[in-house]
């Protein structure tokens, strides 16, 4: 096993680790098939996003039942964070994400062919889990096969390329169900599952050649117990929950349920001009993700003005759209709402830099479904309150989307509270492995 010690940069990702795996080509090959899972996963998540109004007539449900299948999906999404990085860091990467495909499929074929909303219901939990399985298995990936100065970037990279897969949602699935029906859309949509695990099983490996993970022992609920608790210990890891829990979620609730009727209900578009700017927002949210990845890498410092900027910014537009006088917001108001909430995704994966490197190699998955779990309590908790706020006021969008500010207001206080903290850790652990960087032999 390689020798992983070296020296570290300002913000904890490695500058030069002999034991570091070299990328290249087959790096990008592997961690791209991991890519195209998470990819599919995405198209699954969001496809209720364009298929809300639809949804609703099909099932014969109001705004908080339509609100539930959100929530519970992404209740059970959130709620396998933590079990998903234990099952990560201990049985690797292929077997999980191969779980996940598995049960995301199943999970998009039973809602295709639910005949009744509990049924469905239950296909959309099914998502939820095998969705859960994904993005920590990738990021874990990633950090199998690259080396850690790449990081940052490779993180940012399978963000966009998951905002692709919303992008074929936004697009293509809509289209798809005015024009072939939901039933059709939906179970030609999971042949996608299909693919990506036949192409998993293939090609996929957890690490390169002469790079295996150190041995762990395993011991049980005394295991469990202390990989989470060593990885909350780091107050790097706490801070990075709620950079994930404040960033995420407002994109989050408007792409994956309530854009498109606020669109079309409260602003009086029409189904396809809702579409086109929720697009607008995946659009905003591949650019921004490429600029925030290379200004991480190359500037750590900049992760918390780069994180807080974004929820100024979304708060700002937010509030203007919602208390804009009149019936309707004008068009390059909400043309402007859709490119700053685009930056909300990429701010997101912030928080997995500052948990990157205050957790060793064996507990990134743990540490990274802490993380994870963030962004999902807070849009799970934001789609109930809409649609609860929805059903109470008689459809008063205004008052229901101010329940945003709320959970923005609370994450900040926890951001504010946890930096400093989080940057003196860093600093000490810097110092730590700049001493004993020169002691390792060349």
């Amino acid at each position: 096993m390689s020798d992983r010690k070296g020296a570290r940069n300002g913000y904890g990702s490695a500058v030069t680790l002999p034991g570091d795996p070299p990328g290249g080509r087959r790096a990008a090959l592997v961690w791209g098939v991991g890519v195209a899972v998470y990819f599919v996963a995405v198209i699954f998540r969001t496809s209720l996003g364009v298929a809300g109004l639809d949804a609703a007539d099909r099932f014969h449900v109001g705004a908080s039942a339509l609100s539930t299948f959100s929530i519970l999906q992404l209740l059970v999404y959130a709620g396998m964070q933590i079990p998903v990085g234990l099952m990560v860091d201990r049985l690797g990467t292929k077997r999980v994400l191969a779980l996940g495909v598995v049960l995301f499929t199943l999970g998009q074929l039973g809602f295709a062919l639910s005949p009744s909303y509990p049924m469905a219901l239950a296909s959309r939990a099914l998502l939820g889990c095998g969705d859960a399985m994904t993005f920590i298995s990738v990021l874990r990936l990633g950090g199998r096969w690259f080396p850690a100065r790449r990081g940052p970037l490779i993180a940012q990279l399978a963000g966009l390329i998951g905002m692709a897969g919303n992008l074929i949602s936004t697009v293509v699935l809509s289209r798809a169900l005015h024009g072939l029906g939901w039933t059709t859309t939906f179970v030609g949509s999971s042949l996608a599952g299909v693919l990506v695990l036949v192409l998993l099983l293939v090609f996929l490996k957890d690490h390169p050649e002469g790079y295996e993970p150190a041995p762990v022992r395993h011991a049980g609920a005394a295991y469990v117990r202390r990989q989470i608790a060593e990885s909350w210990r780091e107050p790097g890891t706490r801070l990075g929950l709620w950079v994930h829990f404040t960033t995420q979620f407002p994109a989050m609730v408007f792409l994956l349920l309530w854009g498109l009727p606020f669109l079309v209900e409260a602003q009086g578009l029409s189904r396809g001009t809702a579409g086109e700017l929720l697009t607008l927002v995946v659009l905003s949210n591949m650019a921004v993700g490429l600029t925030f990845g290379q200004i991480i890498a190359r500037h750590g410092g900049a992760r918390a003005p780069l994180a807080l900027g974004t929820v100024a910014a979304t708060a700002l537009l937010w509030a203007a759209t919602i208390a804009y006088p009149g019936d309707h917001a004008p068009m390059w108001l909400l043309v402007t709402l859709c490119l700053v909430l685009g930056a909300c995704g990429p701010a997101s994966m912030i928080g997995f830099d500052f948990a990157r490197p205050a957790n060793p190699p064996e507990r990134q998955g743990t540490a990274s479904g802490i993380v994870n779990m963030g962004g999902f309590v807070a849009s799970m908790t934001t789609l109930l309150a809409i649609g609860v706020l929805l059903d109470a006021t008689g459809d008063d969008y205004r008052i229901a989307f101010s329940s945003v500010f709320v959970l923005e207001a609370l994450g900040v206080v926890q951001i504010l509270r946890l930096k400093s903290r989080t940057h003196r850790r860093e600093r000490e652990r810097l110092v730590a492995s700049r001493v004993e960087a020169v002691h390792v032999p060349v």
